[in-house]
């Protein structure tokens, strides 16, 4: 068996999907979302800001895309 995971965008729609669910006997749970929460892991948002500061005081590795390739 899958999930699937719905987001609502309003109180109507909750409460519509609510009432559907429950009619026709599908298990679900009621998560509140946090506001700031990431979609992303938290691992890897860090290593992009690192790699994004390193890039800022000139570390790393400049590629010239023309010759990319060749």
């Amino acid at each position: 068996m899958k999930a699937i995971t719905i987001y609502p965008k309003t109180k109507k729609q909750f409460d519509a999907l609510k009432i559907l669910f429950e009619e026709m006997d599908i298990f679900f749970k009621d998560v509140p979302i946090k506001k700031d929460a990431s979609p992303y892991n938290r691992e890897f948002v860090e290593k992009i800001k690192k790699g994004e500061k390193a890039a800022k005081q000139g570390k790393g590795l400049k590629l010239d895309m023309t010759n990319l390739w060749k």
